[in-house]
């Protein structure tokens, strides 16, 4: 037994022995409020798992519980800056840089800059609105004969594999990623696609702004670091501080949103959420110690985890499905899970 379990154990061995001795000595009218005390210091050893992370998690309950009500009340909040600062970027687009490539740009450039322009704004706000609106799933609440691998204290229901509570939406959902605040919902099995979706484009979309304006930004900052500015006019200056403004903007999201990315584009390939990503290490290393390796079970390999992802069943998905807005559902239902990887290829694409 752990130290701190046997120190634990110790004090009530002391206590109950004493309130013994002291039972008969002791005043009718205090003998609940003790008892009561007493049944409080039991709970906190409810049994012999109790470690230091249980205690840990206790203490810092306040904190999650701030964190939680924070981010409740403030969803709206980070939906809003999302779309307050992304409608900024396009007006700046639209009015101070595309007049800009309609008169200095060849032809072919200016039906480049267009094209993929507009189809990298569609797919950002398609794949945006998606998933604050999908819901990720929640398991049934009532009476069913879905298998479970553990049982919501919170919720009281049974939870299928991969569910997860989430304390901000107060439920369970199904294959939880985590909970966003810049959608104000659950990334889960419905809507993980288009989270990642919206990543990846807003992304393509905040380097496209910033490789393509750095010469603008350049003489922008150089117009207005000058010593001995020329008269310029008001729409001058203002123009440059919109240049200035989009180009930091979208390349300090495109450094900091491509990390994200990247990091949710390998646990796709690892056909783990981000939550899984820190079971799976506690338990390889827990498999490691006994001299066995372990293996996720939810993985179909690299190639099969992306097609699996984007519902890619046949060779024309990949452009109907993952380069153009696409409503189709998430493959499975996210109650049953396929435990047992195939070697063979799931999907022949």
């Amino acid at each position: 037994m752990r130290p701190c379990s046997t120190v634990m154990h110790l004090l009530l061995r002391c206590m109950r022995g004493c309130g013994r001795h002291s039972r008969s000595r002791m005043p009718r009218r205090l003998r609940q409020p003790v008892s009561y005390i007493k049944l409080i210091f039991k709970s906190l050893y409810f049994n012999s798992l109790t470690n230091s992370e249980v205690v840990l998690d206790c203490i810092l309950e306040p904190v999650f519980w701030m964190v939680e009500v924070v981010t409740r009340w403030f969803g709206m909040v980070f939906v809003f800056l999302v779309v307050a600062l992304t409608s900024s970027v396009v007006f700046i687009a639209y009015f101070c840089l595309l007049p800009l490539v309609l008169q200095t740009y060849s032809p072919v450039w200016m039906m480049w800059h267009i094209g993929y322009g507009h189809w990298n704004l569609v797919m950002i706000v398609f794949h945006y609105y998606k998933a604050t609106k999908t819901t990720p799933g929640y398991p049934p609440k009532m009476k069913n004969d879905v298998p479970f691998v553990s049982f919501c204290k919170k919720c009281v229901i049974p939870k299928p594999a991969r569910s997860h509570h989430c304390g901000i939406c107060k439920t369970c959902i199904l294959k939880m990623d985590h909970h966003c605040p810049w959608l104000n919902n659950c990334v889960g099995h419905y809507n993980h696609r288009y989270f990642f979706s919206f990543c990846l484009y807003l992304t393509l979309g905040c380097m496209y702004c910033s490789i393509s304006g750095r010469n603008l930004f350049i003489d922008a900052y150089n117009a207005i670091d000058e010593v001995s500015q020329p008269p310029y006019t008001y729409r001058d200056r203002m123009f440059h501080k919109s240049v200035i403004y989009m180009w930091v903007l979208t390349s300090t999201v495109a450094v900091a949103l491509g990390a994200l990315t990247l990091w949710h584009a390998v646990l796709i390939t690892r056909g783990e959420t981000s939550i899984e990503r820190h079971i799976n290490n506690k338990e390889a290393k827990r498999w490691a110690r006994h001299g066995k390796v372990y293996r996720n079970p939810f993985s179909y390999g690299k190639l099969n985890n992306w097609k699996v992802f984007f519902g890619v069943e046949k060779r024309s998905h990949w452009l109907t499905r993952v380069l153009l807005p696409s409503g189709h559902t998430a493959y499975g239902d996210g109650l049953t899970w396929d435990i047992y990887p195939l070697k063979k290829d799931m999907m022949p694409v």
